[in-house]
């Protein structure tokens, strides 16, 4: 019975281990919490039917070097690209018109703020500065290491220094990944 018990305890535990929780907020809150204590935001741009967003919910949002890093240098805010929600933005109020509840699980009126973003394709990740500026967005699925580059970058003010596409490819070519692949 023991031995069942610890076959049953050392996966959960292992659980705990390696998953922790992005501390996710809405871009209002993340603005608010700016006045107080200033960090840049990332802003996964996603939609409910988007698999390769699915996959970088699962394979590097859930990632505990990329959950940390985020927690500890980022306010973090998921937005649904066709979602109902209102949000407030840039001084203006963001709607989703042709909002259909009836395709909520599918492809749906496009939300205005994501129009308004520049987004056209999903997943897309974006950078806003201390003062909730666009800084700029990375489109598609990243991997952990992939998305590392772009966190270790925005992450403060050194992405001011890169002024030429041959010094952001320097940065690129010895830019050394440390985080984790796996979960």
């Amino acid at each position: 019975m023991l031995r069942y018990l610890f076959i049953i305890l050392i996966p959960l535990s292992s659980i705990q281990i390696y998953s922790q929780d992005i501390n996710w907020v809405t871009l209002e809150q993340a603005i608010e919490l700016q006045k107080d204590n200033p960090k840049n935001i990332i802003m996964d741009v996603y939609t409910n039917w988007c698999g390769p967003c699915k996959l970088l919910d699962r394979n590097t949002f859930k990632n505990k070097d990329v959950s940390a890093f985020i927690n500890q240098y980022y306010y973090a805010v998921k937005f649904d690209a066709e979602g109902d929600s209102e949000i407030n933005y840039d001084g203006k109020v963001f709607t989703n018109p042709n909002f259909n509840p009836e395709k909520i699980k599918r492809r749906n009126g496009t939300h205005q703020l994501t129009r308004y973003l520049g987004v056209s394709a999903y997943p897309t990740i974006i950078f806003m500065d201390k003062n909730s500026n666009l800084i700029t967005y990375v489109r598609g699925y990243k991997n952990p290491q992939q998305l590392e580059l772009w966190l270790k970058l925005f992450k403060d003010e050194q992405y001011k220094s890169i002024k030429t596409q041959e010094e952001f490819n320097k940065y690129y070519q010895s830019f050394v990944p440390e985080f984790s692949l796996t979960k």
